[in-house]
């Protein structure tokens, strides 16, 4: 089946990752898949939540925001620290997927927030915060000088996310907007650089969908997240955190 960008339907969009963006903080990644573009960046505090003081163990967390100009059209400004439910529920999928891959203890009593900022929104955008997160991860904890004196870093693993649908009867990996909007099944699907799932979120749109359709998405969300994989450890280098892994 043709699709408008002719692409294939296992085909990605185009993903381009640029480091060192511009910013105050250790981590800094701007991302994009087609036109969906996220700046993320990560921070670093020496405390933790109260919840968390004395025990021990740090903290990863996420914040997700779409820009005004981000869509069309113009998306309102969240106000007086009041988010929507969907930027709520993204920034906690961020947060979770992240933590995954992260030995909490290792990293010391200190929080670490990754903040994605959608910058153009054009489907996706969960999905590349989390691809995009993970190396802005990866940057902010490098610069913790004090791990580095400690022993083994707190990443276990690496992570990535996709998003896949069935549009027109037929299985697609990373759907754009004008795509999703007519999907009948539309799934997230984020896992490790080992092949372990972390998150899978899908649901049918006024549809059903079979064992064999699921599967079928399932084996397209896993290629796109191993290219996705590839991608990251050849942008990060000699950054890359885990080297035993493929």
């Amino acid at each position: 089946m043709s699709r408008h960008d002719q692409r294939k339907t296992n085909q990605l969009r185009p993903f381009r990752i640029e480091r060192n963006v511009p910013g105050a903080a250790p981590g800094r990644v701007q991302v994009s898949a087609g036109r969906t573009t996220v700046l993320c960046t990560a921070s670093v505090e020496e405390n933790v939540p109260p919840w968390l003081a004395g025990k021990g163990k740090g903290w990863v967390t996420a914040e997700y925001n779409m820009l005004p100009g981000s869509t069309s059209p113009r998306k309102r400004r969240d106000r007086s620290g009041k988010i929507d439910g969907r930027s709520s529920e993204i920034q906690r999928l961020i947060g979770r997927s992240l933590r995954a891959v992260v030995d909490l203890t290792a990293l010391g009593e200190r929080m670490i927030t990754v903040d994605c900022d959608v910058l153009e929104a054009d489907g996706g955008t969960r999905t590349a915060s989390i691809t995009g997160g993970f190396i802005a991860l990866v940057e902010a904890i490098r610069s913790i000088e004090a791990l580095d004196q400690q022993g083994p870093s707190p990443l276990a693993g690496t992570v990535a996310a996709v998003s896949v649908g069935i549009v027109d009867g037929e299985p697609m990996l990373d759907v754009d907007y004008s795509e999703d909007v007519r999907a009948a099944v539309d799934m997230n699907v984020v896992m490790t650089g080992q092949g372990q799932f972390v998150e899978v979120q899908g649901s049918g749109e006024e549809a059903t969908f079979s064992g064999e359709e699921l599967a079928a998405l399932v084996a397209l969300a896993q290629q796109g997240i191993a290219d996705l994989s590839g991608q990251q450890r050849e942008v990060l280098g000699d950054a890359w955190p885990m080297p035993k892994l493929a």
